[in-house]
């Protein structure tokens, strides 16, 4: 079982940055057995994969809308993913989720993928 909270959204203006934080409470096998992504969704939008990394770091993918401006990382002696997110636009207004499973990142944009989701944290870039 795994808990997750999102935490570090607000207002930014366009070009600035804003680091996302997702904290896990895990019970049964250690956070480095679950890879975690993250993945928004804006109004009348579906769910939009963003990034994802896996158990001890080795592997990383970004959507091409964020590569080169997110960067994905964690701290298993924490229990925490972040995504730090640099040079911001309107379009990435969003709720912003982070989602863990057991399973690899390769499947990560599969609608299946991601056993464990947090409540979401709101990010809104003003233009």
């Amino acid at each position: 079982q795994v808990q997750l909270v999102e935490s570090g959204g607000g207002l930014a203006q366009a070009g600035d940055s804003l680091t996302l934080s997702c904290a896990a409470a895990v019970s049964r096998r250690p956070f480095r057995d679950y890879a975690v992504g993250w993945f928004r969704q804006a109004p009348g939008k579906g769910r939009e994969f963003v990034a994802a990394v896996s158990g001890t770091s080795a592997f990383t993918d970004y959507s091409d809308s964020v590569k080169g401006r997110f960067a994905i990382s964690r701290d298993n002696t924490k229990n925490t993913v972040y995504l730090q997110m640099n040079t911001l636009k309107p379009e990435d207004t969003a709720v912003y989720y982070c989602a863990a499973d057991e399973s690899s990142i390769a499947i990560v944009r599969l609608s299946s993928w991601g056993n464990y989701w947090g409540q979401g944290t709101q990010v809104t870039v003003a233009s």
